[in-house]
């Protein structure tokens, strides 16, 4: 079983919505990270020329103004040459289009930015640790329901994290050891049936919980996940009012 580093590491959260730069700061300071929050394009290209040798993680907004979508993160990387790990607000994505230019830019994955307060650091921890945890490149979409999962003749019971087209994330503090087989039974909101699958554990972090990689799943079971996932992450976020200071 893997353990996540405890090393502080450096995160700049850019995004025009104070309340996302906030909630997400708070998230990691209280884990003992260090949160650099800016607002606008401006700020963020300053930040990154300034600071990019002790930056470990960008989390950044696409659409803030004076920002053009993936032109945003094209101008990091000529300022960081392709170093730093960048994730994405998944909410000022607007097409799959601009998923598949992102990935052409090297963007390592997406997040939810209405996520609360609780589910933040799992969500970067296999950014922030990559060395602990395996991907997947798939989008996510950060869901909290019911998960039952049977090893032999033990079942336990836990609370997703997030959900992919080719796997779920648990929240445990007893997760199964990595590549440990096991099969899981969930309901996605709004679904008639439940779900049962084969799955493998691809991380597992006892601070974090751990992901499973789905191996055997009913075809029809995988259509309504795809569908699922696509629906719920492609939502244009509602812009909020910005104070006129902080």
């Amino acid at each position: 079983m893997s353990s996540t580093v405890s090393s502080p590491k450096t995160v700049v959260i850019a995004d025009d919505s104070a309340s996302v730069r906030e909630r997400f700061k708070a998230a990691l300071e209280q884990a003992g990270h260090r949160a650099l929050v800016v607002r606008s394009a401006a700020e963020l290209l300053a930040r990154v020329r300034a600071d990019q040798r002790h930056l470990d993680l960008l989390v950044v907004d696409i659409r803030m103004p004076h920002s053009s979508g993936p032109d945003l993160i094209q101008k990091i990387r000529k300022l960081e040459g392709g170093v730093l790990p960048i994730l994405v607000f998944s909410g000022t994505v607007s097409s799959a289009e601009e998923v598949r230019e992102l990935a052409r830019h090297g963007v390592a994955g997406y997040v939810n930015e209405y996520s609360a307060i609780q589910h933040i650091l799992p969500s970067l921890a296999p950014h922030l640790f990559p060395d602990n945890f395996n991907r997947r490149d798939s989008p996510r979409v950060v869901l909290g329901i019911p998960v039952a999962y049977r090893v032999a003749s033990t079942i336990a019971a836990a609370l997703s994290l997030n959900l992919s087209q080719g796997g779920i994330a648990i929240r445990t503090s007893s997760p199964l050891e990595r590549m440990a087989k096991c099969r899981l039974r969930f309901k996605l909101p709004g679904a008639k049936r439940d779900f049962e699958v084969d799955a493998h554990v691809r991380w597992s972090d006892p601070r974090a919980g751990m992901g499973l990689q789905f191996d055997r799943v009913d075809a029809a079971d995988q259509l309504e996940i795809d569908e699922f996932v696509t629906s719920h992450f492609f939502q244009p976020r509602l812009r909020e009012p910005e104070p006129a200071a902080e």
